[in-house]
């Protein structure tokens, strides 16, 4: 099976002063049609980088980046603004819904911009919204939601374009915890009906809801794996203070006290 998502040896190294900072130095890695995976670390560690790169708003300094079987990581900017079009849905922290705009139009938006016929717009923005239980809130506008509600409207807004790739970055970081955890199984359902998830996050709980996980850190994969497993939510010893309120005995796992 031909992986939807494959970088191989991908760095991207930025020139600061007399330093070059290598903000991916060597990532490979390949996601197939129908994961859920979370790319977790903390600033710095290279995975907004990476999100940028998967989402074509930046290419890589060195390697190469194939999405659906293309190698995007040489196009121009045009080509690459097609293919993220066509193969790509983005989720934002801050939902990036147009005030003006009511649920349904703000959901039609990227439809337009792409040239598709006003019926077509209507009847995949409609099938969206059912999809995140917001069919009958089409004529409200951002303001009249909630910030859970307008969250899910920015999810109808990726799958209205049926991608290949729902691309989540940080989508529960401007909502309350109970509203993230709904936001969470929304993604979670997305993903069982057939939709490929990278979520994008530096918070460990929610990286878990995921089915993967890979955990950068100084630009370099550290885990790649079950997200279930203890290593994935580990940070090495060696690298890092205990927490307070942990005790840390060589060899084993951190434990609560």
């Amino acid at each position: 099976m031909e992986h939807l998502i494959e970088f191989k040896d991908i760095y991207k190294i930025y020139q600061m002063g007399d330093e070059a900072v290598h903000a991916l130095d060597g990532v490979s890695m390949a996601i197939d049609p129908g994961e859920f995976v979370a790319i977790v670390g903390q600033s710095g560690s290279g995975k907004s980088t990476a999100m940028n790169i998967i989402g074509c708003l930046d290419v890589p300094t060195s390697g190469t980046y194939h999405l659906g079987g293309v190698d995007v990581s040489t196009m121009e900017d045009d080509q690459q603004a097609e293919i993220r079009n066509k193969m790509l849905g983005f989720i934002f922290q801050q939902y990036n819904l147009i005030p003006k705009l009511n649920v349904q139009e703000n959901v039609e938006l990227p439809l337009l911009y792409a040239g598709v016929s006003a019926e077509e717009r209507h009847n995949r923005a409609i099938r969206s919204l059912e999809r995140v239980g917001l069919a009958d809130k089409r004529k409200n506008l951002p303001s009249q939601l909630s910030g859970g509600q307008q969250q899910r409207v920015s999810i109808a807004r990726a799958l209205a374009g049926n991608p290949s790739v729902i691309l989540a970055d940080e989508p529960t970081g401007a909502l309350d915890s109970r509203t993230g955890r709904e936001v969470l199984s929304f993604l979670q359902k997305l993903n069982a009906e057939g939709d490929t998830v990278v979520l994008i996050t530096h918070d460990n709980s929610i990286a878990v809801k995921a089915k993967r996980i890979i955990r950068l850190q100084d630009g370099k994969i550290i885990y790649d794996g079950d997200s279930q497993d203890p290593q994935a939510v580990v940070q090495p010893q060696e690298e890092t203070e205990p927490e307070e309120g942990f005790s840390v005995v060589p060899g084993e796992e951190a434990v609560t006290l």
